[in-house]
Parts: C-alpha cells; sequence; structure tokens
C-alpha cells in the first residue's frame, strides 16, 4: 500500500475514516454472539455499550474507530495491527479517546505518531469514526 506524502514539518502522520453499516454489526452479533464480541471489542467496549438499549449503534461507532485507525496506520486490520490493539474509551468530557495496547503502541511508533485524535458518530443505521496520528 502506498501510503500518502506529508509536508516537512507536518505533525500528521496519518488520517483514516470509516463509516459501517448498524445493521451489519447487529446481524454479526445476531449469527456469532460473544465469539464476535470479544474478537473485536474490549471487555471495556462491550460494557460500555451494553448499557444502552439499543447497542449496535455504540459498538458499530467502535468498529469504523478501529477500521479507520487501521487505515491511517496503513496497516489494515490483521497481524500488524488487530482489533483488540485499540479500545476506544472517553473522557470525562465525552470526548472519545484511543487507548493502546502495546502492540498497538508498537504500531503507532512505526508510523512514527506519538498519539491519535478520533471523532466517532452514529444515527440509527450509520456509524462513521475519523482519525488523525499526530507526531
Amino acid at each position: 500500500m502506498n501510503l500518502p506524502e506529508f509536508p516537512q514539518g507536518t505533525n500528521v502522520v496519518g488520517v483514516g475514516i470509516d463509516q459501517i453499516e448498524v445493521s451489519r454489526i447487529r446481524q454479526s452479533i445476531d449469527r456469532h454472539g460473544e465469539n464476535f464480541l470479544a474478537k473485536v471489542f474490549t471487555k471495556k467496549e462491550q460494557a460500555f455499550c451494553m448499557e444502552r438499549t439499543d447497542s449496535a449503534p455504540c459498538l458499530a461507532a467502535r468498529f469504523a474507530a478501529k477500521e479507520a485507525m487501521s487505515k491511517a496506520l496503513g496497516t489494515g486490520i490483521g497481524k500488524e495491527f488487530g482489533w483488540l490493539d485499540m479500545e476506544v474509551g472517553k473522557k470525562k468530557s465525552g470526548q472519545p479517546v484511543a487507548k493502546f495496547s502495546e502492540h498497538g503502541k508498537s504500531a503507532l511508533a512505526q508510523r512514527e505518531a506519538s498519539s491519535a485524535l478520533i471523532s466517532i458518530s452514529h444515527l440509527n443505521e450509520i456509524a462513521s469514526a475519523v482519525v488523525v496520528l499526530i507526531k
């Protein structure tokens, strides 16, 4: 995969975006249940989303964030960066925050990124996320 060139001196070293239909997440939960949830989401993400009346939009937004992160890293989801290498948390202000496993931190370092800014959003049927990697 050829990554885009960023101008010299910039602090941005990667950008990723993703959208997913909430129905796809709902179908995966219906078909694969706990196996799907454990493969893609951390226990904290699951607990946070399961508190909602409809957990699927919340989970879909986190799924999109992980996909967007893999695009910003230029790795896709796989050996270099897996589903559980990032957790979407929340600051007291409500702002989403990316938390990384040791393997996830290594993927950031490979891209020469020191942090990631994320934004997530969802409607009833579509969830979206944007990630900006900062040096």
